[in-house]
């Protein structure tokens, strides 16, 4: 397909982006060409989008950025043959190599050579988006575009809570961004038998106690350990999944996790975090697991069975509705903590 689309560019190496009119992807034999109904914005394009100190060391302007999205596919490469054109679909953002030893043992996930779609490539903030055929995801047909945009950062979520047993346990979940807030609805939903959401916006706790947290905590008016010892008549909780990179609510969460629990680490902090491993990690013999991305493709498969399901609902957390034209007040959004996913509309 020849032509221009409209797309949000970061068109320089400082803070903001704009909107411009680029050229549509031209795909290789083994790519389709995908029309964006829906893409969302995630905690990662908040860092490009404000050029923080990870995104000046990541990300080389100018290009599309964004990778979370739902759309339909219009054109397939020669070499194509899972894929017709109207499939409607989504995609795994990570590019693997295939090739490393984690690929050849099936972690895909932990390929050292990943390259992630709108951080290393050119991504979908955009009408239109080319991407390997590999990589996509095939929706059901009544899945609505909103929903099937965020399933990405579910799989985030899914990853996170289940890398381990959460069934009959309780579950401590440390910050509630969009993704903390869907780990919520995740831990619930496979059978937590209490979810404690932690956070210091208000907004977003209570979208945490509409995703099914029975108990939310403003860690700045409660002592998060104090509320975890009274709920755990003093064992503390089984599981913790880290989501806020914040060096004080982390060093909580390794002091409020149980003997013989696990922490699961998907927060990102930008700078070293000191943590007090003798006492906190070997002493109390967890186990800790960093979580990136999803298992390819075994955490999509979890996600599309959760929605379908019914057993999570994520229309609580999907909060805006924007036109692609009003990127930057959606962005404000993201940065002000005043919304849960906000989706644009190309």
């Amino acid at each position: 397909m020849n032509g221009t689309m409209k797309a949000i560019v970061k068109h320089h190496r400082g803070v903001g982006a704009k909107l411009e009119m680029v050229d549509i992807p031209q795909i290789k034999d083994d790519e389709v060409l995908i029309k964006v109904k829906a893409t969302s914005i995630c905690g990662t394009d908040v860092h490009i989008y404000t050029w923080d100190e990870w995104s000046q060391s990541r990300v080389n302007p100018p290009y599309v950025f964004g990778h979370e999205f739902a759309g339909e596919v219009v054109e397939i490469g020669s070499k194509v043959t899972n894929f017709q054109i109207g499939d409607f679909v989504s995609a795994e953002t990570h590019l693997v190599c295939g090739e490393c030893p984690q690929c050849l043992t099936g972690q895909y996930h932990i390929c050292k050579n990943t390259k992630i779609i709108g951080v290393d490539t050119n991504g979908c903030f955009a009408e239109y988006v080319a991407l390997p055929s590999t990589n996509l995801w095939k929706n059901p047909k009544d899945m609505p575009f909103d929903v099937a945009s965020v399933q990405e950062p579910m799989g985030n979520a899914v990853h996170t809570v289940l890398s381990g047993d959460v069934a009959g346990k309780s579950v401590a979940v440390i910050g509630c961004g969009p993704i903390g807030i869907m780990a919520v609805g995740v831990a619930k939903a496979a059978g937590a038998s209490q979810v404690i959401a932690f956070d210091l916006n208000d907004y977003r706790l209570d979208l945490a106690k509409q995703m099914g947290a029975t108990t939310v905590v403003n860690s700045k008016n409660e002592d998060p350990l104090e509320v975890v010892s009274k709920l755990t008549d003093g064992n503390g909780v089984d599981v913790v999944c880290e989501m806020s990179g914040h060096p004080i609510a982390m060093n909580q969460g390794f002091k409020m996790v149980t003997n013989g629990g696990r922490v699961s680490i998907l927060s990102l902090p930008v700078r070293p975090v000191e943590i007090d491993v003798t006492n906190d990690i070997v002493f109390k013999g967890i186990q800790v697991h960093g979580i990136t991305g999803r298992k390819m493709y075994e955490t999509w498969q979890q996600v599309s069975r959760l929605l379908k399901s019914g057993q999570v609902d994520l229309s609580p957390m999907i909060t805006h509705h924007l036109p692609l034209e009003d990127f930057e007040k959606g962005f404000d959004l993201m940065i002000q903590g005043k919304c849960g996913k906000v989706v644009l509309l190309p």
